[in-house]
């Protein structure tokens, strides 16, 4: 028993020293130290450690330090890689990262129609892919984003690909030989925005795409309910006997909100088989009514389920990540000012900063975070913008 609790002391105290080393980009032993509240000698066993395992490297010394200078200790991000995969409605995009979650590259695919085509198709995008050569432990991780519910690292509920109950990441896993973790997108945006850019305790990071996902962060914390089913925004209820949503129920905000129905419900009004954002975009900027009309329907049916969330979890910020806010920056105004409420006047909302590439950053995190065995990941990526 004794040598047993000697172990697992250990063994936190080398993930805390990892943790520390990583979210301060650069750090001498004896900081790390005095940070962690442990002696030099721990930490410089451990660093050692470390180091023979080839995941931290001495990257010269702190020329701001007075007398003898200490050593500066850094990840060491080049030793490995993991992959990312957002499986989309309509594509399948993948990202390849080192274990800073750069040195990114990313490509993107169709999304077949055929749900018994997607295992085969994402295992070849996969392959398809440039990886990093000299890597100590090379691919460590591969987190699939799931536009639907998730939960034991199945998919339960999918509405837009018959994947429930399938054995995606058994079969990916055995492929590849190496961890599958599958998450819900909403949850993996959260992840990556706050990982990446919002550094705050507690999140609700809105997705809002084909579908419309909520991912919550409550004091550090991924919050996913009893089965996985906390944040399923989309299919919260704003208008008693509404429209009918392919979950079953009527009158949901995805069937109101979503920039897929609402880029069809503006091609009806245009007469148009079909109409995608950047048309949509131009015809707002010469202020076609219609165009007008669905922004305004968007504001409506989003500030409603905004309150809400502000009254069920009290957020210290709001992400809203869609193209109706990352290209209309004013509709953000005016959904703050229809927050009317004296209880949430507190509040900050504030548009995606990685857009397009939060759900795979946010995978980027999970893999690298299981494979390092940190709790608390704080990287600098600010410079990834979407890039489709």
């Amino acid at each position: 028993m004794v040598t047993g609790s000697k172990e697992l002391i250990r063994d936190i105290n080398t993930h805390l020293v990892l943790e520390t080393i990583i979210n301060e980009a650069s750090i001498s032993r004896a900081a790390t130290a005095k940070h962690l509240g442990l002696t030099k000698a721990t930490v410089s066993a451990i660093v050692q450690d470390l180091i023979n395992r080839k995941l931290v490297i001495e990257i010269g010394s702190d020329d701001t330090s007075l007398g003898r200078k200490p050593i500066l200790l850094s990840l060491n991000k080049k030793a490995g890689f993991v992959v990312s995969i957002d499986l989309g409605v309509d594509t399948i995009s993948a990202l390849v990262s080192d274990l800073a979650g750069e040195d990114c590259s990313i490509k993107q695919i169709r999304t077949p129609k055929n749900a018994a085509n997607i295992i085969n198709e994402i295992i070849n995008l996969i392959e398809s892919m440039k990886f990093p050569s000299d890597t100590p432990y090379g691919l460590v991780g591969i987190s699939i984003g799931i536009h639907g519910v998730t939960a034991n690292n199945q998919i339960s509920f999918a509405p837009y690909y018959n994947l429930s109950g399938s054995d995606l990441a058994k079969t990916i896993g055995e492929h590849f030989n190496v961890p599958i973790y599958l998450e819900n997108e909403a949850n993996l945006s959260v992840i990556g925005e706050k990982t990446f850019q919002y550094d705050y305790s507690n999140i609700a990071n809105i997705s809002i795409h084909s579908g419309i996902g909520l991912g919550i962060i409550i004091n550090n914390q991924l919050y996913s309910g009893y089965s996985g089913h906390a944040g399923e925004f989309g299919h919260t209820i704003v208008e008693i006997d509404g429209r009918q949503c392919p979950c079953g129920n009527l009158g949901c905000l995805e069937q109101y909100v979503s920039e897929r129905v609402l880029l069809n419900e503006f091609a009806k009004l245009k007469g148009l088989e079909e109409v995608d954002f950047n048309t949509y975009r131009d015809m707002y900027e010469e202020n076609d009514p219609d165009a007008i009309k669905i922004l305004d329907q968007f504001i409506k049916y989003i500030s409603v389920g905004i309150n809400n969330i502000l009254n069920a979890y009290n957020p210290e910020i709001v992400i809203i990540n869609s193209s109706f806010t990352i290209h209309f920056p004013h509709a953000l105004k005016k959904i703050e000012d229809a927050l009317k409420s004296k209880m949430n006047n507190y509040i900050r909302i504030v548009p995606s900063v990685l857009q397009d590439t939060s759900i795979l950053l946010g995978g980027a995190c999970v893999a690298i975070k299981n494979f390092l065995g940190v709790n608390n990941l704080k990287l600098n990526n600010a410079k990834y913008q979407s890039p489709f």
